[in-house]
């Protein structure tokens, strides 16, 4: 069996996702069942960007699976002085059982899939976050069960959430639209392969700048961040361009009644969300951060013991 990586959700079938959703379902029933699971197994852990779910998670869903994580800054590896990603890949292989990397630049997490010879799993970069969608969709299932059919709604920057969304909504059976503004859009490679895993799946992709239209009839709406680390520059540049784009009450009226909200968090309460969505009702974002400890238990299950 060739070696299998987690860098993209395009990269893996509706049957795998499913697969890990079940997986990910068990664990979270009987953590116990699998506390042994990965027993001997380690899990280099690269971090650029600072971190509190990514960590956390990936740090005990490893020692709650038998096995062991090391945290590795770039401030305190080689990588930060210079040394090249090829032979940190190659180095770390003969040392761990799998590569976690959470980065600026996509193609460092590619490169590192490219030398590595074990299992590396993107935990984010600036074009894409699987395994927070991963955590999304699994949150999502269990409150609607099958999401065929149904529409997920995403307000904000076309950042990697953006794309991240649209990949595993095609996988899980859902629509999507994405209302963001002029110049904020999510354009390019990414959409077009998202497009065309939409197509294959049967369900649809909307662009729009109109929030309301994005959130008609869905059965959950998405925020994130106007300005995501290595943004603040921007940030007041994005917080005019931003404005008539915060998920307040008035919004979700405009989903489903059954609807939920959706954020990856950290949250901006009274900029990207009001406090009165974030911490209402229809609010899921601290089962979403839960789910992430559950789904990545699952993933790394399939990557470092068997085959999904």
């Amino acid at each position: 069996m060739s070696l299998r990586h987690l860098l993209t959700l395009h990269e893996w079938s509706a049957s795998e996702i499913q697969s890990l959703f079940q997986r990910a379902a068990a664990v979270k029933e009987d953590p116990d069942r699998y506390h042994q699971s990965l027993a001997g197994k380690s899990l280099a852990m690269i971090f650029q960007k600072s971190s509190t779910r990514t960590r956390v998670s990936f740090e005990v869903g490893m020692f709650e699976l038998g096995g062991h994580a090391l945290f590795l800054s770039t401030r305190d590896m080689q990588l930060g002085r210079g040394e090249t990603i090829a032979d940190t890949a190659r180095v770390l292989s003969r040392y761990v059982d799998g590569i976690m990397a959470r980065t600026f630049a996509h193609q460092d997490v590619t490169d590192l899939a490219r030398f590595a010879s074990v299992p590396v799993i993107n935990a984010l970069t600036d074009d894409l976050h699987p395994c927070q969608a991963l955590a999304d969709f699994f949150t999502l299932s269990e409150r609607f069960g099958d999401l065929a059919g149904r529409k997920i709604a995403y307000i904000g920057d076309g950042n990697n959430m953006a794309r991240s969304l649209m990949f595993g909504a095609a996988k899980v059976g859902m629509s999507i639209a994405i209302a963001s503004p002029a110049g904020y859009e999510v354009e390019g490679e990414y959409l077009d392969l998202a497009r065309r895993d939409a197509a294959e799946a049967g369900t649809e992709i909307l662009l729009t700048r109109e929030p309301a239209e994005a959130a008609d009839g869905a059965s959950a709406v998405y925020t994130d961040v106007w300005a995501s680390m290595g943004q603040e520059e921007e940030a007041k540049e994005r917080m005019r361009a931003f404005q008539g784009f915060t998920v307040d009450e008035a919004l979700m009226a405009r989903a489903l009644p059954e609807a939920v909200f959706l954020h990856c968090l950290p949250c901006h309460r009274g900029e990207e969300v009001s406090a009165e969505v974030a911490d209402g009702a229809q609010s899921l974002i601290f089962d979403e951060a839960e789910n992430r400890l559950h789904v990545q238990k699952a993933v790394l299950l399939a990557l470092l013991s068997e085959p999904v």
